[in-house]
């Protein structure tokens, strides 16, 4: 009997990426990936290219196929299906004042959580479909759809059919994860007039076939996928190095937190998954690399020869504004240099900052859901680093596992496929990927200083 394969896409900010992965065991047999457009506001229709070259030669092979995608960008749509206007990605600041004035308008913080989850903030699609009304109104005069990035891949896949799942579409402004069904009133208030938005698909369901026989899932916002590609139990919190920096957890009861520091997402099980988000993560590393000449792994090791602390250098690595804690038009700040600050010193800190940014996270994740960390994850492209592994368990203050390397997204997403294909209501058991744990004594100091200077900041901007 021939085995079945699945097609899992990672359609994330800098590229697409594609595993074929055996739809019974999880093994990968084969991948490929394609770049994206640089920038914060790209036209859409590179990723469909992109699409294309990563799945050519793969997609003929598979049975079945879902997309996880980068949450929150708008992709907005005339009535031929044409962008109107450059995807704003989530990464896009510029409609910070859209969201204030959103939050206003459903009568506060602590309502703008109940109704959707989350606290609207710039990264969030329903900004910035006002802030196209505000800026662009022609284009949005002109708006009749309005999809997220896996979505709009999707609809490539399916010849036309327009759907998504409640995991990503928690994260537009316009979806009520009490009741799990768009808020088309709050849609509508967003841009200025009625549009059509893509229909739901539950979380095992067959979303719809091609005219070659292949199923297409639901898909996902890239987040839930990374969560199912991890087999997350409630009490796991995974937290995420990329070029932004996640902090996530499985939870079976909703969150609403007026405070805006936690995400109330859904996930693509059926349960939520609550998140604390930073716009800095890898970043931060990306800068002190550039300014000490170094690489990553370089970087690193000379982390690894300064003391905890870095001799009093703290940074508050706010460098592209920040989103947890909600500071849109922060900067950066360095505090604590010396005629004797050492580039040791200086690769220290940055490493100190990124993790004390991320345990930050986790305390508001955990927190707000009640339930403490179970088991610590650490994945991305920065969590191999050999200073991550031996400061994030000290700045934690908990042990620290880090699956081996892989493409989460992508796994999560043909895991997706698998499930849809198999007409199962269970999750195909997959093997979890392979791990290493790691421990350390436990540095509370750097984590106050953190503090003290991200407190002594909050109102500099």
């Amino acid at each position: 009997m021939a085995t079945d394969l699945v097609l899992g896409i990672d359609s994330s900010t800098q590229s697409t990426k594609a595993v074929l992965v055996d739809a019974a065991t999880g093994e990968v047999v084969a991948h490929a990936s394609a770049p994206h457009p640089t920038g914060t506001a790209v036209d859409p229709r590179a990723w469909l290219t992109a699409f294309d070259s990563a799945t050519d030669g793969l997609i003929e092979r598979a049975s079945a196929i879902s997309v996880g995608g980068q949450q929150h960008g708008m992709v907005a749509l005339d009535s031929a299906g044409a962008p109107v206007h450059d995807a704003l990605l989530w990464n896009d600041t510029r409609s910070a004042p859209q969201a204030v004035d959103l939050v206003a308008e459903l009568g506060g913080p602590q309502q703008c959580a109940e109704a959707i989850g989350s606290v609207l903030v710039a990264s969030f699609t329903s900004t910035k479909l006002r802030w196209l009304r505000d800026h662009q109104p022609d284009a949005a005069a002109r708006t009749r759809d309005v999809l997220l990035p896996h979505d709009y891949v999707s609809r490539h896949v399916s010849g036309g059919d327009v759907f998504t799942d409640r995991g990503d579409a928690s994260g537009t402004g316009y979806f009520s994860t009490a009741d799990d069904v768009w808020r088309p009133d709050l849609a509508e208030a967003a841009i200025g007039h009625a549009i059509a938005l893509p229909r739901i698909v539950g979380p095992a369901e067959i979303a719809g076939v091609t005219a070659s026989g292949l199923v297409i899932g639901a898909g996902t916002g890239d987040n839930m996928a990374a969560a199912l590609a991890l087999d997350l139990e409630p009490g796991d919190v995974v937290v995420s190095i990329g070029t932004s920096g996640v902090a996530s957890t499985i939870s079976t009861t909703r969150v609403a937190d007026g405070t805006g520091s936690v995400t109330g997402f859904a996930d693509a099980t059926g349960n939520f998954l609550p998140m604390g988000t930073t716009m800095n993560a890898a970043r931060i590393l990306d800068l002190q690399c550039a300014l000490l000449g170094v690489d990553h792994d370089e970087l690193g090791r000379l982390a690894l020869a300064a003391p905890a602390g870095a001799n009093g250098l703290t940074i508050s690595p706010y460098y592209a504004g920040e989103r947890t804690p909600n500071r849109p038009d922060a900067t950066g700040t360095w505090a604590g240099l010396t005629v004797s600050t050492s580039r040791e010193d200086v690769a220290r800190a940055a490493f100190e900052a990124l993790l004390c940014s991320l345990a930050d996270a986790v305390d508001l994740v955990t927190s707000m859901t009640g339930q403490p960390a179970r088991r610590i994850l650490m994945v991305g492209g920065a969590a191999q680093n050999a200073a991550v592994h031996a400061l994030a368990p000290a700045i934690f203050g908990a042990p620290v596992t880090v699956p081996a390397p892989g493409e989460y997204v992508a796994l999560g997403a043909a895991r997706q496929a698998a499930w849809a294909l198999s007409g199962s209501s269970t999750l195909p058991a997959w093997t979890p990927p392979p791990s290493e744990t790691y421990d350390a004594e436990a540095t509370p100091d750097v984590r106050q200083a953190y503090a003290a200077l991200r407190d002594r900041t909050a109102t500099w901007h």
